[in-house]
């Protein structure tokens, strides 16, 4: 069903309600204006449609406040867009009828002062100590350097869920941890080995990125967008200068579409190595671990001598990329593509063969797929659990509307399917990649 079709379809159930839709068309999909009663309710028209519910924003403008809904079916999107006045800033909740809503309108909660009424959980999310309890940093008003304490008190006060009962017990773990990850509190209730709750409590570094990002320039928010996170460095670069290419009516040159391919599946294959050891690692299987651990360092290395970054920061760029590939580059990826088949080939035998690591991963950490289709569940850990979307092959964008793929799905939602679905994953990327080196030609970056 294309996008056309299943929006008309949506709008016309509309048709005789008291919900109004104010149509505008975007660059990349429409956007349906509608009025803050009838925000949750539209929300539950879309999940009675089976329509996912893909993110959730505010931002602040001289009336008030905009708050906005990302929905998609098929492949094709809609943006839902809603308003409140700055002295009643208060929308009905779509968290209770969408549960992936609940930590983005907490932190328009915790950011903006907006409150989401009937919120099945309106605990603070962001929000630690660093602020005074009425300030919101990304309100216009708000400092951009804020104005922190000398010291940060400590957040003592959480209001963690409780449980009571015979050999009833909680294991803090963090925020601060032994190894280099990025803090984190998580709270497991527990009787004997079985775990009855675990509870995240995240937010500690949080940057204010989108405060930062307004009045840059488009290199300067690229560059930004890139150090959000330094393993994803690409995509979320792509996805910042994609937004702007956009809005300004630039369609980049086929070369740079393909390289920017290039550098996304290469990223891809990083990331999965090193999960796949990470895992291994988790449950004492270090020779696994040590492997994909040099398989990675190997493939990063590749990345350094080609594109000039291991983790291929900076190459992308706003309309376009700023490395080209020469012949003697394309066939070092080439030859990389080769090696790391090779080595997969010779290591994965032993992975599967191993009763002990097969004991410790299936069954354990299971996503059941009901649970994952709530929730908007997407990458590697919703095909894990039978979520068959692939915004690479469903909604397609340069250079993955010319080239065909197979998207790896599993159905049994635990750990071992998605470290199985990350090794077919890297197979797929391959595939990519090969295709998109076949496809290069002469051209502008």
């Amino acid at each position: 069903m294309s996008l056309r079709n299943w929006t008309d379809e949506f709008l016309a159930t509309l048709d005789g309600s008291a919900i109004s839709v104010a149509q505008q068309p975007l660059p990349s999909m429409p956007l349906w204006q509608v009025d803050s009663r009838h925000w949750q309710q539209l929300a539950e028209l879309a999940m009675q449609r089976q329509v996912r519910w893909a993110a959730g924003w505010a931002e602040q403008d001289d009336a008030g406040f905009s708050v906005h809904a990302l929905l998609e079916k098929h492949g094709g999107y809609v943006l839902l867009r809603t308003h409140v006045s700055t002295a009643q800033a208060a929308l009905p909740s779509q968290a209770t009828v969408y549960p992936a809503a609940n930590r983005s309108e907490r932190h328009s909660q915790d950011m903006f002062g907006i409150s989401f009424t009937r919120h099945p959980d309106n605990r603070r999310w962001t929000r630690h100590q660093a602020w005074p309890k009425n300030a919101y940093p990304l309100r216009k008003d708000f400092p951009v350097l804020g104005e922190p304490a000398a010291i940060t008190p400590p957040d003592m006060d959480y209001p963690f869920i409780k449980a009571s009962g015979q050999g009833v017990y909680e294991i803090p773990v963090g925020p601060v941890h032994a190894g280099i990850i990025e803090p984190g509190h998580f709270r497991f209730l527990a009787v004997g080995e079985l775990i009855l709750n675990l509870e995240e409590r995240l937010g500690y570094v949080h940057k204010g990125i989108e405060k930062i990002a307004e009045g840059r320039t488009p290199e300067a928010l690229a560059r930004l967008a890139g150090r959000i996170s330094g393993d994803t460095t690409v995509s979320h670069t792509w996805a910042a200068c994609r937004a702007m290419e956009l809005a300004a009516g630039l369609e980049i040159p086929p070369r740079a579409a393909l390289i920017r391919g290039i550098l996304a599946e290469r990223e891809r294959v990083a990331n999965h190595l090193g999960d796949m050891g990470a895992i291994c690692n988790d449950v004492a299987f270090v020779f696994a671990q040590m492997q994909f651990t040099r398989l990675r360092e190997t493939w990063l290395r590749i990345n350094a001598t080609v594109f000039g970054h291991r983790l291929l920061m900076d190459r992308i760029i706003p309309g376009g990329v700023a490395v080209d590939l020469t012949d003697n580059t394309c066939a070092l990826i080439q030859q990389d593509i080769r090696r790391l088949r090779v080595e997969l080939s010779e290591i994965m035998p032993a992975i599967d063969l191993n009763s002990s690591l097969e004991d410790r991963l299936y069954t354990a950490g299971y996503l059941s797929p009901a649970i994952a289709a709530a929730f908007g569940t997407l990458g590697y850990v919703g095909r894990a659990s039978g979520q068959d979307f692939d915004v690479r092959r469903d909604a397609p964008y340069p250079p993955y509307n010319g080239v065909s793929f197979r998207v790896a799905v599993e159905n049994q939602g635990d750990i071992a399917s998605r470290f199985w679905l990350r090794y077919k994953e890297i197979n797929t990327a391959l595939k990519l990649l090969e295709q998109f080196l076949a496809q290069l030609a002469p051209g502008d970056i």
